[in-house]
């Protein structure tokens, strides 16, 4: 079971339990800043279109979105955020790649660091992983909810590359130029996502099994947790139900 859509489908799941709602408005508020510093009319800004419609998925109130907007054309103060990426080796060697949006970089680097070491990983240097993954749009739907030629007609018809069979889910892979125009034909087409993103998704994996993987779910999830990370993308593979298992 590959770690991209599988590890997404579960933080879904994990975030409406575990109702962690304010976290993740914190991420999508400063992903709209960041973004609305290259303009704040999400028509003529892509990043920001994208970050926008993230956020309405969230069901986030307008005047936060707003806001969040005006913060970063510079219309009202607020934090001065940079990015910054890590990349790095988990248990197993796997790969590891981390985004960040910090105030403070100096702490970012400090924690984030001391959370690969503590979890059995290591940072590695600039470049050292990011050339094992690829920019796509990634859309993930339940079995349930859509049949799968119906569902691949959808895809294709709107610009879709691939419908792969993960599971319990149909996974829809596009282009990150098309993956608004997928996504929006399959709310057209009245069908419910579990989850809908731009990621980075790997060229090849690394299969885990027993303690090395669960060593690698804590790790992705100290990360997860950390308040500066915006995405943490893995080249992780195993069994569908060990990830369920290490998971839960």
């Amino acid at each position: 079971m590959s770690g991209h859509s599988k590890w997404a489908t579960i933080k879904h799941k994990k975030g409406a339990l575990d109702a962690k709602r304010g976290k993740i408005f914190t991420r999508l508020i400063k992903e709209i800043t960041i973004a609305a510093r290259q303009g704040g009319d999400p028509d003529g800004n892509p990043r920001l279109r994208t970050a926008v419609a993230a956020a309405k998925a969230e069901n986030m109130p307008a005047d936060n979105i707003k806001r969040a907007i005006q913060r970063g054309t510079g219309e009202l103060p607020g934090a001065t955020y940079e990015e910054i990426s890590f990349e790095g080796y988990g248990p197993g060697g796997v790969a590891i790649i981390v985004d960040c949006t910090t105030d403070n970089r100096n702490r970012a680097v400090s924690e984030i660091r001391h959370a690969f070491s503590k979890n059995g990983g290591n940072l590695g240097e600039p470049n050292s992983v990011r050339f094992m993954f690829t920019k796509k749009g990634v859309i993930a739907v339940s079995k349930d909810a859509a049949d799968e030629d119906k569902l691949t007609g959808i895809v294709l018809d709107a610009g879709g590359e691939d419908l792969n069979d993960e599971g319990d889910t149909w996974e829809i892979i596009t282009d990150p130029g098309a993956y608004e125009a997928v996504a929006q034909a399959v709310r057209d087409a009245g069908i419910e996502t579990v989850m809908s993103e731009i990621t980075m998704v790997a060229t090849n994996y690394t299969k885990l099994e027993g303690a090395p993987a669960a060593q690698c779910i804590r790790l992705l999830e100290a990360l997860e947790d950390h308040d500066d990370v915006q995405n943490v993308y893995s080249n992780f593979d195993m069994d569908a139900k060990q990830l369920e298992e290490v998971a839960g």
